[in-house]
């Protein structure tokens, strides 16, 4: 049985159990209650709806239940750009709001979710122990379906989710742009600081620029050792599963050397097309939160550069192959497997102090202009 509503000071405005509801007039001059969780957001929704009505501009909250909403969703969203939404990604979302975001609101009604419930919801995440990285993945298809609930008219007040920044915290892989590069003093320290047993893995993601995920799903086949070319067919994604994008599919070259010593090894592990060729000590694929805070780090703090993490090693990748080797931005973009060149430039390319070139000289401009003329 409901729990009785208990008059307050404020006419209209109940208290009922460890909730308050209030009471106003529908445009029809039927009454209508509303809910809201503290007295001051009861008075001050029971005002807005009031001055709704007045305006014309009166439309009923959803009652529809944020686990409904997700699922029925997440069957037709086509996605927010030209580029569509692919298959593979709504898998992911699909995933992500069945395993967390439903369990979570599953109790709520669409129109009840407030920007402090998601900023609950990312605490909750990050005290499970997920990375940040991890948690914003979760977060991503909750902002998407309540974007599509605002456009719907379901959720009057705006996207809860619009805005809730995920914090960082030190000791995980973060991709954003402010990630820095290492300089060529810095790569050599770090190489020299991680145990010999990984040394090759590291070596090869910086020399390659292969995201962590790709590195790990490599099998020997996908090493063309005599074309000296790593084929990227596969990531490891909660599985083994098709690249990032298409952009991702494509042909990473390799040195000589390093072509060399991917031989030595294969040789040394007797590995089959199908073997794994970063495995772990059990034959198992790497872990990156074990690898991570077992190797990566303390090399990383030896070497002097504990801000770094494996993704830096791609960023310093790409710098070097713009800085040192010349390449240009549609190649670079190829090499990493971006969608777009500027999204290298902005996002992956980063000028090192010694890299900025002398000052040009109004008289190598070859006119004599002088300044002011």
């Amino acid at each position: 049985m409901s729990a009785p509503r208990e008059k307050t000071r404020y006419p209209g405005v109940y208290k009922r159990g460890g909730r308050y509801s209030y009471r106003y007039t529908k445009p029809s001059g039927a009454p209508g209650w509303g809910s809201a969780k503290t007295l001051a957001e009861a008075r001050a929704k029971k005002e807005a709806a009031g001055t709704d009505v007045r305006r014309g501009e009166f439309r009923t909250l959803s009652t529809v239940m944020f686990a409904d909403y997700a699922r029925d969703w997440i069957r037709s969203y086509a996605g927010r750009t030209a580029r569509g939404f692919r298959e593979t990604t709504r898998e992911e979302y699909r995933r992500d709001l069945e395993r967390d975001a439903i369990p979570f609101f599953e109790r709520m009604r669409l129109s009840e979710i407030e920007p402090r419930d998601v900023k609950r919801f990312v605490a909750m995440l990050l005290d499970r122990g997920l990375a940040p990285s991890s948690v914003r993945n979760a977060l991503a298809p909750v902002r998407a379906c309540l974007a599509t609930a605002v456009e719907e008219g379901l959720i009057r007040s705006g996207n809860p989710a619009s805005g809730i920044r995920v914090p960082r915290r030190e000791g995980v892989e973060e991709t954003g742009a402010d990630v820095q590069a290492l300089t060529p003093d810095e790569a050599t320290a770090l190489i020299a600081a991680v145990p010999i047993e990984h040394r090759l893995f590291v070596e090869f993601l910086l020399a390659t620029g292969l995201r962590f995920s790709e590195a790990i799903a490599l099998r020997w086949g996908d090493i063309g050792l005599g074309r000296r070319r790593v084929l990227v067919r596969r990531r490891a994604y909660r599985g083994i599963g098709e690249p990032k994008s298409r952009y991702s599919r494509r042909d990473v070259p390799i040195s000589t050397a390093m072509a060399t010593r991917l031989w030595e090894q294969r040789k040394t592990v007797h590995g089959t097309d199908e073997d794994i060729v970063f495995a772990s000590a059990f034959g198992t694929m790497l872990d990156y939160s074990n690898l991570y805070r077992r190797v990566f780090k303390p090399a990383a703090r030896l070497a002097g550069v504990p801000w770094a993490a494996f993704h830096t090693l791609r960023h310093t990748c790409a710098t070097f192959l713009f800085t040192r080797e010349g390449l240009n931005a549609k190649q670079v973009q190829a090499w990493l497997g971006h969608h777009s060149a500027a999204f290298t430039l902005d996002r992956y390319v980063h000028l090192l102090p010694d890299d900025l070139p002398e000052p040009i000289g109004f008289d190598a401009l070859g006119s004599g202009t002088k300044c002011g003329n």
